[in-house]
């Protein structure tokens, strides 16, 4: 007769369940909105444009002010989170997210799309931090990687749900709803605020806030019988003291490395990357391919390989590790976008192969855009870090996005795309000197503190 399990003490080491599993897909919300949100304001700019009249100028902050947004909301309520707690800015986020949408549909004045967009801007870049420091949290350490990395599948999803709405709405009403464009944002918003009711706080978070009667019940809700409360709250608060993070403390000692490596890889990524998902077509036609649909097919393409590129990374970030991945991933991001440049006459099947190449390799990149952040930093500052990295990311996402088109037309498609493959080559040389090995890492107090192998 078999004895009793044994029991969990350490939510590092906890079984994956059911619970995991529905937390990851309430998280993955946020992403998918931003995807969403991003991508609706460029199938709406033509109605819009003609409807309010708008100057270039005016349409150009229409495009950027979501960015801007992202970048304030991500750096101000990361650190609010790791304050008050993952619990209640999960839900308020998302109760301004669907406001500012419906709101939207009713704009009349450029001036209130772009206030509108701005404040969107933030409740996406607030929910990147509080949503992925509660999945990362509550996450066993052979399950992190993946699971983690799976948010950013929902960020094509959402893009690719925003094209479909979009087109479907001009098919059979035309550019003049771009109002309800803009505004369907809120239907997946309010799902996703229905999804999240319930959600727990994170018990690392409770521990280290001395709320240990409540992070003693949410953590016999969740696992139940088979856990060791005691054990696990003793390995969140060992060594901790109480102390609560400040925001200082991540440009201290080992964290000011971490939050540049982290930073700057996130930066050196998504400003190509987000310059050619925006541009595809204008990217394809200043290398000749403008022939017929074959610019836009070829887009199309490109843009669901950034998706299908994330799947086998996904399976390589826990089986292979962090480091090599980001690493490998960046050498083959930069030799196509090299190639692009040096040969920008080369036949159409070339430059399609070469871009779709570069679209396939990012995907190590992606998954890691938000599991390293969260694993190379402790829970009391944790989302104060997340936060900083994707507004220092967003700077070069709006960066990209503003000036591709000028240097398209200044100095011609193949030196534009030798500057993002030195943009890449730097993300690479950052890789190799700061990137950790952060596999099977305990997110608890001790292993927080400890600085982990980069080799």
């Amino acid at each position: 007769m078999a004895g009793p399990a044994t029991p969990i003490t350490s939510i590092d080491d906890a079984p994956l369940t059911p619970f995991h599993k529905r937390l990851m897909y309430r998280c993955s919300g946020g992403p998918f909105l931003d995807g969403y949100i991003l991508s609706i304001v460029g199938v709406a700019a033509t109605g819009m444009t003609t409807d309010l009249n708008l100057s270039v100028s005016a349409l150009s902050a229409v495009g950027a002010a979501a960015l801007v947004g992202i970048f304030v909301g991500a750096i101000i309520f990361g650190r609010l989170t790791d304050r008050i707690g993952r619990e209640v800015m999960y839900t308020v986020d998302l109760i301004v997210l669907v406001v500012a949408s419906v709101l939207s549909a009713f704009a009349d004045s450029a001036w209130q799309v772009i206030l509108l967009r701005f404040i969107l801007g933030l409740a996406i870049g607030a929910d990147y931090p509080i949503a992925t420091a509660l999945l990362a949290e509550w996450l066993p350490r052979r399950n992190r990687g993946k699971m983690l990395g799976a948010l950013i599948l929902f960020w094509y999803i959402g893009a690719t749900a925003a094209y479909a709405v979009g087109y479907l709405m001009i098919e059979f009403g035309g550019d003049g709803l771009w109002r309800w464009m803009l505004g369907s944002a809120a239907v997946p918003g309010l799902v996703i605020l229905l999804m999240r009711m319930g959600t727990p706080e994170s018990p690392r978070w409770l521990a280290q806030h001395g709320r240990l009667d409540k992070a003693r019940e949410v953590v016999a809700k969740v696992f139940g019988d088979s856990v060791d409360v005691d054990a696990v709250l003793a390995a969140e608060t060992a060594g901790t003291g109480g102390r609560r993070g400040r925001f200082s403390d991540v440009f201290r000692g080992v964290y000011l490395r971490r939050m540049a490596f982290c930073g700057l890889f996130y930066l050196c990524q998504v400003t190509p990357l987000f310059a050619i998902y925006t541009f595809g077509p204008i990217i394809l036609e200043a290398f000749g391919l403008n022939e017929g649909t074959l610019a836009y097919l070829g887009s199309a393409l490109i843009s669901l390989l950034f998706l299908i590129g994330c799947v086998p990374a996904l399976r390589w970030v826990d089986a292979w590790g962090r480091r090599p991945l980001i690493i490998w991933s960046f050498v083959l991001m930069v030799i196509p976008l090299a190639v692009l440049g040096i040969v920008p006459t080369a036949p159409a099947a070339v430059i399609i192969t070469c871009f779709c190449l570069y679209a396939l390799f990012s995907g190590g990149p992606n998954i890691l855009e938000w599991t390293y952040p969260n694993e190379l930093f402790p829970t009391n500052v944790r989302a104060t870090a997340v936060g900083i990295s994707t507004g220092i990311s967003r700077i070069g996402a709006a960066i990209g996005t503003y000036l591709l088109p000028q240097s398209l037309t200044k100095i011609g498609a193949g030196p534009t795309m030798l500057v993002g493959a030195v943009i890449t080559l730097v993300g690479l040389v950052v890789c190799i000197a700061w990137a950790e090995e952060t596999k099977d890492a305990a997110l608890g107090a001790e292993g927080d503190r400890a600085p982990l192998a980069t080799v």
